[in-house]
């Protein structure tokens, strides 16, 4: 049994010595060169382009503006298609846009021989606009007589939704309740993936290729069709290894315009590659939100009623959409059980920043920093131990969400804080970090997350699978979901080798995703794959030994039902599994046989109607040095209920990966606008404020291992979960060791000397 065991990363040699090839190692080297020309206003209208003295450029083949071309508008965000429309994303966009709605928008292209004509060219480029006022923020946007971003959607508002569990009005009135509000904030930040988005694209035999650095191929097949107008079956994706997306390449970013580009030159290959400033702005990012919490609770602590209102910052595009800001409310339903009501409004609006997508934690991580700031707080105020006061109203053992059926089946969360507590020394440290009032304090904090797996029954969810046994009994292994990055081919390899029976070295799993060879997945997002994946692999590995075994009976003559796969031996089971031949030789005679020649292959589809909790907390330990209001992350540890795990050093390291990427959200990142113009002003590696190693304590990751009942494999997610729940963390470790409620983040020293002064610390 591989699964449960930390075998070495599939990919792993690849990688680490050079060989693995990406999008930009396959380019053709004779490809064209296209480049964006991006708007230099944030929202207006353009009226004139001329490419006259860019087209005679040495080296530039072809110039094309927003006037060139489909007039189609098209969906980006990588969701399955839905055949209903009420439930298909936003449609707002052309691959090039006359209508500017931010600072970089795409409004023309210019294809050429090499990097220096392009460049050259867009240089040469005189656009002339129609400018209107710059709209930074969801208030902003819904004012009064702001501009209209897109014309369907009244003062900006993408969506509006408002909920209401109980009565919600009568909850409140009840004697006694002390009440409680607040308000926080979350900036916009970027995914900064290693490798940057790039494409090539071709065509061949009428149809455009486009092989791309993206989680979600067989649907960017879909979104390159719709917006050319073309057949589905016209266009063909290649996904090779991919250096990173979290999210971000979880959109139809620019492979759209690169396949009308390609078609625009008659099919010559075109490269289109960002740089990593073009990234910041051009791409995808995650929501800022502003969230408004209300609690009404008794004096004992048990709460009776929340209200939470939520502005979304959707940027200019509609990417992802309402979507985000609907799943973080569920951590405001869900996480926390209200005695009697809650009311719940989110607003998804649209503004002239960069368009905001799936990130990693798809909205979670905002809502979660609102509502463990103010369990916290909470929890102060009543003069209550922020633990048992959290147990008091978790999710209770047995709750069932009414709309996905998911239920708490497990103590996850006290099993998972028990552990946290004992790492951190929570009680010793809590008596030991009391009433301090030196320059240098510290703190610690903590904070519960709850996340479902996998997008049933929001979106559907499928998964196929196609599995070939080769003339040495190895296997060979496709699937359309994605490996990223994640480790996602090693635990497809385990499950694989696990169901048929074989050693794990036997698999081979392809991680090169073809929409014309690869059997449809819907690819990397959702903390879906495993779960979602693994269903696939269940049943396509079942299917491929059982005709094994039945080639087998016809080989041994044995029973079906005696005969089993063990180590890649085809044993008798009815006796003590004695070994009846090897694998390798029942698939060579399977081949070769001149009695029965057979190629033996299995192909399965899982479509998925479940769902799944994955629990967990987060504990941190702070230094604060209030007069240079600097901040320094001493400990930090993630405990997560992510089901049974198959391989504990990849587990490790995407909770690893996940607690960085929070740390970042938590204490340093964020984007600066501009206020006039709507220029971002730090959109590069060296403005823009990554943690480096020496911001990083060391990060511990355990687990608690609850099969879920409704995997077959018994796993749920773990994908995105780490990058949730450590800014909170961290933000209620300040609050304990200052007692300065910071209800934004980044917790950068700017923020901190304002916070600070104002708390009367600094003078």
């Amino acid at each position: 049994m591989s699964i449960g065991q930390s075998i070495p990363r599939v990919d792993a040699f690849e990688k680490v010595t050079g060989r693995a090839k990406y999008t930009a190692d396959l380019t053709d080297r004779n490809a064209l060169v296209a480049k964006v020309l991006h708007s230099t206003i944030a929202n207006g209208l353009v009226r004139k382009i001329d490419t006259g003295e860019a087209e005679k450029i040495p080296g530039v083949i072809k110039i094309l503006s927003c006037f060139d071309v489909p007039d189609i508008e098209f969906p980006t965000a990588g969701h399955p298609w839905s055949t209903n429309p009420a439930h298909q994303d936003p449609t707002d966009r052309k691959l090039l846009n006359k209508r500017v709605r931010l600072y970089g928008d795409d409004i023309a292209a210019v294809i050429a021989e090499d990097e220096v004509a392009a460049s050259r060219a867009l240089n040469a480029i005189k656009v002339e606009y129609d400018e209107y006022p710059a709209l930074l923020s969801p208030e902003e946007a819904m004012a009064e007589g702001a501009p209209l971003l897109h014309e369907n959607c009244p003062n900006n508002i993408l969506k509006h939704t408002l909920i209401e569990d109980g009565d919600f009005e009568e909850a409140i009135r009840e004697p006694g309740l002390l009440r409680f509000d607040s308000v926080y904030e979350t900036p916009i930040v970027q995914h900064c993936h290693i490798e940057p988005v790039v494409s090539f694209a071709y065509m061949e035999a009428g149809r455009i290729v486009v092989v791309s650095s993206t989680q979600i191929p067989h649907i960017v097949r879909r979104i390159v069709a719709q917006a050319l107008g073309l057949p589905w079956g016209k266009v063909r994706i290649i996904k090779p290894y991919i250096g990173g997306g979290f999210g971000n390449k979880q959109d139809a970013l620019y492979e759209p315009l690169n396949a009308f580009l390609t078609q625009a030159v008659g099919g010559r290959p075109v490269r289109l590659e960002l740089s990593r400033e073009e990234i910041f702005y051009a791409t995808r990012v995650r929501h800022a939100e502003k969230i408004f919490l209300s609690s009404w609770v008794r004096p004992n602590g048990r709460i009776v009623a929340r209200s939470y209102r939520a502005l979304s910052n959707q940027g200019a595009y509609g990417s992802h959409g309402h979507g985000i800001a609907a799943k973080g409310t569920n951590v405001f339903r869900q996480l926390y059980q209200d005695e009697k009501a809650r009311k719940t409004e989110f607003f998804t609006v649209y503004t002239n920043t960069a368009t905001a997508g799936a990130m990693r934690g798809y909205g979670t991580p905002q809502a979660l920093f609102a509502v463990e700031s103010h369990i916290e707080e909470l929890s102060l105020r009543l003069g209550l131990d922020p633990l048992e006061f959290r147990f008091m109203n978790v999710m209770p053992v047995g709750w069932q969400d009414p709309f996905t059926k998911n239920i708490n089946y497990f103590d996850s969360f006290h099993q998972c804080v028990e552990k946290g507590r004992a790492y951190i020394g929570w009680d010793e440290k809590r008596k030991l970090y009391r009433n301090q009032n030196g320059p240098l304090r510290r703190g610690i904090g903590m904070s519960l997350f709850w996340y479902n797996t996998a997008v049933w029954p929001i979106s559907i969810e499928i998964s196929a699978c196609r599995m070939i046994l080769n003339q040495d009994g190895s296997v060979q292994v496709q699937l359309g979901e994605t490996e990223i990055g994640q480790g996602a081919d090693t635990v497809f390899t385990q499950l694989t080798a696990d169901t048929l029976g074989i050693p794990w070295q036997n698999v081979h799993v392809n991680s090169t995703q073809d929409t014309d060879i690869t059997p449809y997945g819907s690819g990397a997002y959702g903390s879906r794959q495993t779960y979602v994946g693994g269903a696939a692999i269940k049943q396509t590995a079942s299917l491929l030994k059982q005709k094994i075994l039945l080639y087998a009976h016809e080989y041994t003559r044995m029973p079906v039902e005696n005969l089993d796969i063990i180590d890649a031996v085809i044993v008798l089971t009815s006796g003590n599994n004695r070994p009846l031949m090897s694998l390798a030789e029942l698939a060579t005679e399977t081949l070769y046989s001149e009695q029965k020649a057979e190629h033996l292959t299995a192909e399965g589809t899982a479509q998925v109607k479940t769902n799944a909790f994955s629990f967990g907390c987060s504990f941190a330990e702070i230094e604060v040095d209030i007069p240079m209001a600097k901040l320094r992350l001493l400990n930090l540890i993630n405990v997560h209920d992510a089901g049974r795990i198959i391989n504990p050093q990849t587990a490790g390291g995407q909770v690893h990966g996940g607690m960085s990427m929070s740390i970042g959200y938590g204490m340093f990142e964020e984007f600066k606008y501009d206020p006039k113009t709507g220029r971002l002003l730090n959109g590069n590696f060296l403005d823009y404020k990554l943690p480096t190693t020496l911001d990083h304590p060391r990060l511990e990751a355990q687990f608690v291992e609850n099969w879920e009942p409704t995997s077959v494999f018994g796993t749920k997610a773990l994908g995105e979960p780490p990058a949730v729940p450590c800014a909170p963390a961290i933000r209620n470790a300040l609050l304990n060791a200052t007692g300065v409620a910071v209800n934004r983040i980044p917790l950068t020293p700017h923020v901190l000397f304002e916070e600070f002064k104002k708390a009367g610390l600094i003078n």
